[in-house]
């Protein structure tokens, strides 16, 4: 216990700040377990705790920061390549877009509790030119709620995690083996279920260029554009001739389509 006790007193700092910032960044690392041991170190004296709260803070906004800028540089281009990081990303934007639409910059005090979101709200925000000062003001806010619950977490239940390190130490090696395995078959789940739901969407997908083909020799289908109600302001580009409904109201509205052509939506 004592040896473990002194690795993380030693390197523990830089391993917060590391875990922290590469999970924000979009790596499938949680940082959640690595802020609940460092919050019982802290009850036990082995951590100065506003040291520890003030590194994973940095950690959090820096990162943050960065996917923001990059998505006032990017536009709505950037959620592309965010959602493409993430373990699901089958409803990333749309899910995302709603959510920003609905709550705006204070969704950032609870954004880093809902799985998804978490990673493309920075950039999303950026795309949307929203400001610098109220996203940090928002993201720091939500950082500390999020940072704060994980140490909290360990500085109530210390004795119970200084027992599970304990634990963790007499299994020497085997230790960070089943860790690692845990991780690896939470990763190989979520790539089964994305493989899965992608299978889905290749059958009933149309590709561009056999849409143009379409068009072309006249069996135009009716074609709906079922982006968020925000997305023409930050792509104004549409197919030509298609009608605008959100998802919500397809089941009302599809009565009304002509049945006896084909029915193509497109979205973000």
């Amino acid at each position: 216990m004592d040896q473990i006790v002194a690795q993380l007193i030693q390197y523990g700092l830089a391993v917060v700040f590391a875990n922290v910032f590469l999970e924000q960044v979009g790596v499938p690392i949680p940082a959640l377990p690595t802020l609940v041991v460092a919050g019982a170190l802290a009850a036990r004296g082995r951590m100065d705790l506003a040291t520890l709260l003030a590194v994973a803070l940095v950690a959090s906004v820096l990162a943050d920061t960065l996917w923001f800028l990059i998505g006032r540089w990017q536009g709505h281009r950037v959620l592309r390549t965010v959602c493409k990081l993430s373990l699901s990303p089958d409803s990333c934007v749309r899910g995302t877009e709603d959510l920003f639409e609905r709550a705006g910059m204070p969704s950032l005090l609870y954004a880093k509790f809902i799985p998804g979101y978490n990673t493309i709200a920075p950039p999303l925000a950026g795309a949307m030119d929203k400001s610098l000062g109220s996203f940090i003001f928002w993201d720091s806010l939500g950082s500390l709620l999020w940072i704060g619950s994980g140490v909290t977490v360990g500085v109530i239940f210390h004795k119970a995690v200084g027992r599970a390190l304990l634990y963790l130490e007499t299994l020497g090696y085997w230790a960070g083996g089943a860790l690692a395995v845990v991780v690896l078959l939470v990763v190989a789940v979520k790539w089964w279920q994305r493989k899965r739901v992608r299978r889905y969407l290749d059958l009933a997908r149309i590709s561009v260029a056999e849409l143009k083909r379409m068009i072309a020799a006249g069996d135009a289908p009716v074609i709906v554009d079922v982006r968020n109600r925000t997305a023409p302001l930050h792509d104004p580009r549409r197919i030509p001739g298609a009608l605008r409904m959100t998802i919500e109201e397809i089941d009302a509205k599809l009565t009304h389509l002509p049945r006896e052509r084909e029915i193509i939506l497109y979205c973000t």
